[in-house]
């Protein structure tokens, strides 16, 4: 077993590496992380997991629903670290699996990956008390640094795979599922499918239709949405339109590519200096994070029920409405965007016509929140139209786009937009208490031998 195997078994066991072998492994996923860039591509099927917060045995949780590494590809959307007990196990791990898996394991940054909050909420202490120094903490910031800003998810399927859980009943998911939840045990909760024309219905677990999705909107996570037969969610045939970022809008003229369209995941939210993903990439993103400004606010934002932008209440970047969503998404060949950074009690919402979601995975937050946590899994397009490689050149791809000026989100374009992919959230509860431990309180002697 290599030294790697080992630090990872030892993690698992809640138990922190040498400071030796944390300054080893913090260089080598520097070196990794620093040719992701800002904006990291994953490829589906893929589960996208929201803020951890230091709860150690709640992330081990989180793989006994999710699936263990390598088997399970992960993207966690940050805030890694503060507020629980266990910091710098659940860091140190994510970022041995990391290390061990590249391929598997994507990281990117929140806003308490950073070395100002990390001293005023509990990672630095937490290092201090288990090192007896503050060189770890160092090492983690540093680290924190070349965490990239963003992920762009591609080639998901606007249909469901099978829940393949042994709790689940042996059946094929419907065609037209969008949203699908189930519990930790992988039992299916609730159904939402996708009509002609965008409607969503409620579905009971064997697949019958309940009732319409208005009158669904306080199922959990807030999943479904009366305003969706807007046609965002439309499904139709798949649209002609550019790679992610290239500006390049879903009435442009260009070949035909996934259509589920393509999933950016951010940890806070939008900018109102980052209007398209291009932008996201260009910013300079190894240093400590900014008291304002464009990366501040990637990582700092709420979405929130107004229009246009607004000031935070965190005293740093920005609430931002529905329709700054839409455009952004319309512009940049987007049809979801996934964040973190908020509790939402059910564990995920859906906001804004299923524009944009929260995710939130640390259950019982702060050990004593009472909420749940969830997951939410994208599968794999199998039909051929994922990733194709499509150029500028293209026929027609110059003309602006139909009803206005290239961009600029008219009322007559949202039939336009492609469907959204297809969604399993698994929602689950905080680890069982007779498997946590207390912190320690002192530094083991074994950790300096």
């Amino acid at each position: 077993m290599s030294d790697l195997d080992n630090a990872i078994a030892q993690l698992r066991a809640c138990r922190p590496i040498p400071e030796a072998q944390v300054r080893e492994l913090c260089h080598k996923a520097r070196e990794l992380l620093i040719e992701e860039g800002n904006v990291v591509t994953v490829n589906a099927p893929v589960t996208i997991c929201g803020d951890i917060h230091g709860q150690f045995h709640d992330l081990m949780e989180l793989f006994r629903v999710g699936g263990d590494v390598p088997d399970t590809n992960y993207l966690f959307m940050g805030d890694f670290v503060d507020r629980g007990f266990y910091s710098l196990e659940s860091f140190l791990l994510l970022l041995c699996l990391k290390v061990r898996y590249p391929d598997r394991m994507t990281l990117i940054r929140g806003n308490h990956e950073s070395r100002q909050i990390t001293t005023v909420y509990g990672f630095y202490d937490e290092c201090l008390r288990k090192y007896g120094s503050a060189n770890v903490w160092r090492y983690c910031c540093d680290v924190f640094d070349y965490l990239a800003l963003g992920a762009i998810v591609l080639g998901a399927s606007n249909t469901l795979s099978p829940n393949s859980e042994a709790g689940s009943a042996a059946r094929e998911v419907e065609e037209d599922t969008e949203i699908e939840v189930c519990n930790a045990d992988g039992d299916i909760m609730s159904q939402f499918s996708r009509l002609e024309g965008g409607a969503s219905r409620l579905l009971d677990p064997v697949g019958s239709a309940m009732r319409p999705s208005a009158t669904a909107t306080n199922g959990i996570g807030g999943a479904a949405d009366s305003s969706r037969n807007s046609g965002l969610g439309g499904a139709g045939a798949p649209s002609r339109t550019g790679p992610p970022g290239s500006g390049a809008s879903g009435s442009s003229g260009g070949t035909v590519g996934n259509p589920a369209g393509a999933v950016l995941c951010v940890h806070g939210g939008l900018s109102p200096l980052i209007d398209t993903v291009d932008k996201i990439r260009l910013l300079d993103r190894k240093q400590e994070v900014p008291h304002e400004g464009a990366m501040c606010d990637l990582l700092w934002s709420d979405p929130d029920e107004i229009d246009g932008w607004g000031l935070s209440p965190r005293g740093a970047g920005f609430l931002f409405g529905a329709d700054i969503v839409k455009v952004f998404n319309h512009r940049n060949d987007l049809s979801l965007i996934a964040r973190a950074h908020q509790l939402v009690m059910e564990g995920f919402k859906e906001m804004f016509d299923a524009s944009i979601v929260t995710v939130w995975s640390a259950p019982n937050y702060c050990y004593r929140c009472g909420n749940v946590a969830a997951l939410l899994e994208l599968s794999e397009d199998s039909s051929g139209l994922g990733i194709l490689s499509r150029t500028n050149g293209d026929v027609n791809r110059s003309d602006g786009g139909v009803g206005g000026p290239r961009g600029v989100l008219m009322e007559n374009d949202l039939a336009g937009l492609r469907s959204g992919p297809a969604r399993r959230y698994r929602v689950f509860q905080a680890a069982p208490q007779d498997s946590r431990g207390m912190p320690a309180k002192k530094p083991v002697a074994d950790y300096f031998l």
